[in-house]
This record gives structure tokens, sequence and C-alpha cells, in this order.
């Protein structure tokens, strides 16, 4: 039996909330991220509306340039609860469809209504009524795209954004590929593009025609691959549920930073954070990762695997700054740095067992701080090292991808 798979993508999500809130921004260029200071400010884009991607904002360009190619245009500070908060709304609907449910992020999701014609008729009939059921609770619009597979419904929802609605029948599937860019293929970025236009391929269709030996040679895996989707197949479900791959934050700085105190104790801080949420979530982990953006947006991360898991701070923040080390910067201004952990195992009790082996002493503080932290909030208690760095958080991160 042929699989019927939906994918939803809420419309510039972030940007469509707050003009759903405000109003008088609705028809203007709306920008989400960090305040851009005329000109000056620190930080990336977070989402733009439609308005604002006419003058070529899009998400992670610099919010400096964004100010500067639409210094008339809205700027607002994200509002990660209320997007939570909707995002919620956005789920509970489909779930009323179909209990597989695999969420991507807070504004996108894959559905899998394989089975489901009995209950709720045709699909597409389903895919419609889901959409038009977010715009008559939410007042907000959705693009779907349908197909036999989540490559194909993927492509789909993106075509016709916004408010878009495509649906790829099993044998069209190499009609609608034929003539689209290869970017639009899961793992195709600019220097996979660049390759592949070497070999004469711009279109899904030359990929398709390429000889699979050709591809391999040049990829390796990545071009069997690149040859499995160029015809439209993949055999990924949707997962109903969606296991966290990672804990990460980050700071940008409120200007290029030079002084390795100020780097050093923001990397605590940071390390600390991610324990906290580790130990939140009753999680371990045994990847350790360090992100560093120097001035330029020249960004590097490196990363490091633990013998045992952990989730203490002294633990992540004594392999942050190993990493750290073999990164020069004594000639170069940081922008940003990121602490963050993956490779994750449950444990029964983070609280406790989680910290054998460890003196009672560190133990006891530890458990101390996060006592505090629970109670009364996490700015309450912090180090003393982490005290005189002066930073500005512009993004924190909970995501299921790594840096």
């Amino acid at each position: 039996m042929s699989r019927k798979i939906i994918h939803i993508d809420m419309d510039a999500f972030y940007a469509s909330v707050e003009q759903l809130d405000h109003p008088e921004y609705r028809g203007k260029p709306v920008i989400v991220g960090s305040d851009p200071k005329k000109g000056s400010g620190r930080g990336v884009v977070a989402a733009a509306s439609y308005e604002a991607r006419k003058y070529g904002i899009h998400s992670a360009l610099p919010i400096s340039k964004a100010y500067r190619l639409c210094p008339d245009g809205v700027f607002v500070r994200g509002r990660g609860k209320r997007y939570v908060e909707i995002s919620s709304s956005i789920m509970e609907i489909f779930y009323k469809y179909t209990p597989k449910v695999e969420p991507i992020s807070l504004d996108e999701a894959f559905l899998d209504l394989t089975g489901t014609e009995r209950l709720w008729g045709d699909v597409e009939n389903t895919a419609r009524k889901i959409k038009d059921q977010i715009q008559r609770d939410l007042h907000l619009t959705a693009s779907v795209g349908i197909g036999p597979n989540k490559l194909i419904a993927k492509i789909a929802s993106d075509l016709d954004k916004p408010d878009g609605f495509v649906s790829v029948p099993e044998s069209n599937i190499q009609e609608f590929l034929e003539n689209l860019s290869v970017k639009k293929l899961w793992g195709v970025g600019p220097q996979t593009q660049k390759q592949l236009i070497m070999l004469g391929v711009e279109s899904i269709g030359d990929l398709a025609r390429l000889n699979k030996d050709v591809l391999i040679d040049r990829f390796g895996k990545m071009g069997e691959i690149l040859c499995h989707h160029a015809k439209g197949l993949d055999e990924n479900l949707v997962h109903e549920e969606r296991s966290v791959k990672s804990i990460s934050n980050e700071v940008t700085f409120n200007r290029d930073e030079d002084s390795q105190e100020i780097i050093r104790n923001t990397l605590l801080s940071l390390s600390e954070k991610v324990g906290f949420r580790l130990r939140e979530k009753n999680l371990r982990g045994r990847t350790i990762q360090l992100k560093i953006r120097f001035e330029g947006f020249d960004t590097h991360t490196r990363s490091q695997t633990l013998e045992d898991s952990t989730c203490l701070d002294h633990d992540i923040y004594e392999t942050v700054l190993l990493m750290l080390q073999s990164l020069d910067l004594n000639s170069r201004k940081v922008r940003l740095v990121g602490v963050g952990i993956s490779q994750f195992m449950d444990s029964e009790n983070c609280q406790v067992s989680l910290f054998e082996g460890e003196s009672d002493k560190t133990t006891r503080a530890q458990q101390a701080m996060d006592l505090i932290k629970q109670r009364f909030g996490k700015r309450m208690i912090k180090r003393g090292g982490t005290i005189s760095s002066q930073s500005e958080s512009n993004t924190k991160k909970y995501s299921p991808h790594s840096f």
C-alpha cells in the first residue's frame, strides 16, 4: 500500500505570530531577531515576514545588514513562550487526524495519513481540512505538501509558499522532480551543488540520469543517497516521537571580544546552563561541542567525546577549555560562543546517581545550586567568574540537531 505523507510548514511563523498579536504590524516588513541598533546591532535574523523578504531579508542574515536593507522595517525581539504556545495549538490540530506526527520544529511537521481514509476520507481533503482549521482557529497560514514519502512531501510544501498546497501522486514523481533544481534535495548545500554543476548536473532530472558509479566516486556513500533521492525514493518513516538529540546555548557579545577572561567566563556560564538543562531533563551526554564565531562570521566548531557520560557543569567546562586551546584566540576577536552536548543516555536519577565518584563537597554544592535555581530562578545564583562577563544573549537553542 502506498504511503500518504503530508508535510505542513507554517508560513514565516515567528513573524506571522507577531503580526497576529500586533495588528499594526500587518502588511509591514517584520523582522524578528536582536536589536539592530540602527545598523550596528549584533546577532542574526530569526524570521522575516514575506513583506520583509522582498527586501532580500531572510533568516540567519546579520541583523545589521537587515537594517541596512530595510531601515523602516519593524524589528522585534522573539517571544519564545508565545511561539511555543501557538505551536502546541497547531500540534493539537494535527493529532486530531493521526497519531503519527513527527514535529521537525515549532512550525513544521510530517504527518502519516496512511490508512486514515476510512475515518477521514480522501487524504487531499483531510490535508485541506487541517490547513483550513489552522487558518480558522489560529488565523495563520500554512503550506502543505502531499506525497508518497517524506522527501516528496517536504519538497512539495516548499514550492508554492505562502499558503501553498501541492500534492504529488506516486505515478507523477519523476515528472514532478524533472526540472527542479538539485538544491531542493536534502543534503545538497552550496558546495555539493557546485560539484554537481561541474558534472553537468543542474536539475534533479539531470541527477537521476547520471551514472550511479560517477556519484559514488565523487561523493562516496552520499553519492548513493543522492542517486536514490533523485528518483524520488525515500524509505524514512514518520516517527511519532522525536527524541532530543542535543542541548546547547549560545551568546553573542555586544562587541567583538578579545578578552580571554571574558570568553572563558562566558563559556563557564554556558556550561552551567547546559548542565542544568541536562539535569532538568534527567539526561547525561558524552559528546561536548564548542562553537566559536570570529569577527567576519568565520565560524569554527569542535567536539570531544568523553569516555563516560556526564551532566556535571565542571566536566562540560573543562572539556570546552581543552577544545578552546586548539583555536588561536590571540590575534582574533570573538563574536559568538556556544556550548552544547549530545549522544545522550537516560538516567534513573540525575540528581543523585550522576554524582557517583564525585567528592561529597562537589555533590552537595551542585545539588544546592540546582535547588536554588529551581526554586528562585536560574539567575539567582552564579559562580563568581561568570558575574564579570557582560554579554548579550542573542540565541538560546534547545534543538534536536547539533551545532
